[in-house]
């Protein structure tokens, strides 16, 4: 079992994330390594927000090669290069999750492992065995 934790006694969260998500034994996890703004193909795409929606994309395809979806996202950890792109990062972090609360950070770092990149998410998520 999955289930968000919640208290009062901490810092509420400033958007749509889970103060903490608590993982039951007997579960399989996933660890997904860092997704970037690149198509299957390896094309990196040059606006920010079609990085973002690849990012994502990327994540949801290696879920689903594990029979696993949004809902399965147990911890997200996001890294943008533009605190400008907050807002971005979040409107695609919405759209995909639709609804689901993960735990979830977000760094701005000064770069990524290739200059023309932007953003790069990795998650944690975990499914019943």
């Amino acid at each position: 079992m999955i289930r968000q934790v919640k208290t009062d006694q901490a810092a509420q969260p400033f958007s749509n994330y889970a103060q903490a998500v608590a993982v039951e034994s007997a579960q399989r996890l996933v660890f997904v390594s860092g997704q970037v703004g690149a198509d299957a193909q390896g094309t990196i795409a040059a606006l920010p927000e079609h990085q973002h929606e690849h990012a994502w994309k990327n994540v949801l395809a290696i879920l689903a090669a594990e029979g696993m979806d949004h809902r399965n996202i147990v911890d997200a950890h996001v890294y943008i290069t533009d605190a400008a792109h907050i807002g971005i990062y979040r409107e695609m972090r919405d759209r995909v999750l639709q609804g689901h609360r993960c735990a979830a950070t977000l760094l701005i770092v000064a770069g990524l492992a290739h200059p023309a990149l932007v953003m790069e998410v990795s998650v944690t998520a975990a499914a019943p065995l």
